[in-house]
């Protein structure tokens, strides 16, 4: 198994125009449909780098009204517990996009014809940008959705070592794959599907090498990233 730092240097060797074309083999247009923003069986989970956060904070303010760290971040569920009081606690890594009372992400909205849109759409984070792709590397994230498919990179099928079934562009369950995408489109995409794949694998190494257990106490919550231990609302949990 390949390091994370063999890895890293895989995912920035990726050719934009190469994820282009399995971009454009797929297929897609966003039906503004809302599924990749919304609840399913579980809350929407949708993971946000520290410095997205922040974008997000700044873009959510409006006049004087500052945005906390909690509006638009909560720690990631996994590993975490529900206290004898309903409150979480206990230790996990990395931040998912804040949700409402319904499990929505909170920059979710419908107009009157029930069309989604995000409200901070143009300083959403990476993940959002490039749904329904992934990059399949170890130390990337999976969106949400079953991967239902996938395409080689040509240098993948020239060293023998993958099949499309085992490509390394993933596409998740959305109903806007198979549809025409232009060439223009794909490329932009592509590259912001290479920058994630790398931002991610840069975030895994820093929180790796960063961590120590911060053996939380009750009712307390310790979420690690790339730029140490936090509590709940972003601040370092050495302050």
């Amino acid at each position: 198994m390949q390091s994370l730092e063999d890895e890293l240097d895989t995912a920035r060797q990726l050719a934009v125009a190469d994820l282009a074309d399995a971009i454009e083999s797929i297929g897609f247009e966003c039906t503004r449909c809302g599924a990749c923003c919304t609840a399913d069986d579980d809350d929407h989970t949708a993971t946000v780098f520290p410095d997205e956060v922040r974008d997000l904070q700044q873009a959510a303010a409006t006049g004087d009204e500052e945005h906390d760290w909690r509006d638009v971040a909560r720690p990631m569920p996994y590993g975490l517990a529900e206290s004898d009081d309903g409150d979480l606690e206990g230790e996990t890594f990395e931040w998912a996009l804040q949700t409402d009372g319904c499990g929505d992400c909170v920059f979710y909205e419908e107009d009157d014809a029930g069309r989604g849109s995000c409200v901070a759409h143009d300083d959403r984070p990476l993940i959002c940008q490039t749904y329904p792709f992934s990059i399949a590397l170890a130390g990337t994230s999976q969106p949400m959705g079953e991967a239902v498919d996938s395409v080689a990179l040509e240098a993948q099928r020239e060293a023998g070592e993958a099949g499309d079934e085992e490509g390394i562009v993933r596409a998740h369950e959305c109903e806007g794959l198979g549809r025409d995408i232009s060439r223009d489109d794909a490329e932009e995409l592509a590259r912001a599907l290479k920058e994630r794949a790398i931002r991610e694998l840069e975030e895994a190494i820093a929180v790796r090498d960063r961590y120590r257990p911060a053996d939380p106490g009750p009712s307390e919550v310790v979420v690690h990233d790339s730029e140490g231990a936090k509590r709940m609302d972003g601040t370092p949990l050495e302050d």
